[in-house]
């Protein structure tokens, strides 16, 4: 069965924007969290720290999207 050309189109701009729609809420309850931890908020160490937090998560979630990526590759072959 072939994709219409113009749905995959439409699914992927969907997907796209709530994926930005979503991180900015995750950016947004990161940063209130680590608001709780480090009173003041405000200055060059917490602004690392909530850089780092999201590096850490960006690196968590990508490398298990690529695991499950390549399971599923294994399992069509």
């Amino acid at each position: 069965m072939r994709t219409n050309p113009y749905l995959a189109t439409m699914i992927a701009l969907a997907t796209t924007a709530f994926g930005l729609l979503a991180a900015g809420a995750w950016n947004m309850a990161i940063a209130d969290l680590l608001k709780e931890f480090l009173p003041g908020g405000k200055g060059v160490v917490s602004e690392l720290i909530y850089a780092l937090a999201v590096t850490l998560l960006a690196i968590f979630v990508v490398s298990n999207l690529a695991k499950f990526a390549e399971r599923d590759r294994s399992v069509i072959k």
